[in-house]
């Protein structure tokens, strides 16, 4: 027979026994048309992605079924008309996975498996985004603009006018020279 993977949702007002029941009536489905659920997980009442019927949470549900295409389009009309699932999925595969679903493992940084957390803030960011040890942004220098280029560079560049500052002095005594169209506007 045709193996496969099932996971509904139920919806959050009810209880847990009650999904528990959902899918304890779903196996009998199964197993009046000749199949069987090898494995089932209970993976709690969680957020949704986006609301589904108004609802922000539910109860995901998880089988391992091993029952004939009869038999899983049966267990999925009654999911259909049922009010307290409102959402649910079938997929055929290859084979059962035996492992419990990573979903239900705990997120805690202290796995011991000797991978490494998602890390700081800064550290799954580009290159010019890590932070050094002193707190700064590590790639940048002092006296660096947003993207790197020296301020005086910028500066320099600026088309000089009557009346203009030389290089490396600031708007304000631009301001004060009564210099024309050409000021130059800081930075800051």
């Amino acid at each position: 027979m045709p193996l496969y993977e099932s996971t509904f949702i139920a919806r959050p007002d009810i209880s847990s026994q009650q999904v528990d029941g959902l899918a304890e009536q779903f196996r009998e489905i199964l197993k009046d048309s000749g199949g069987e659920v090898a494995k089932t997980e209970y993976w709690g009442l969680r957020s949704l992605a986006y609301r589904i019927k108004k609802n922000r949470k539910g109860h995901y549900y998880f089988m391992n079924i091993d029952a004939p295409p009869e038999a899983i389009a049966q267990m999925e009309r009654t999911m259909r008309i049922n009010e307290d699932v409102i959402r649910y999925l079938t997929v055929r595969v290859d084979e059962h996975d035996p492992n419990p679903a990573p979903l239900t493992q705990s997120r805690g940084r202290g796995r011991g498996d000797g991978r490494g957390g998602r890390g700081g803030r800064w550290e799954s960011r580009g290159e010019g985004r890590r932070r050094d040890g002193e707190g700064a942004p590590a790639g940048r220098r002092e006296g660096e603009g947003q993207h790197g280029e020296k301020r005086e560079e910028r500066r320099e560049a600026a088309p000089a006018g009557e009346g203009a500052p030389p290089a490396g002095e600031g708007a304000a005594q631009a301001s004060e020279s009564g210099g024309g169209a050409a000021e130059e506007k800081s930075d800051g």
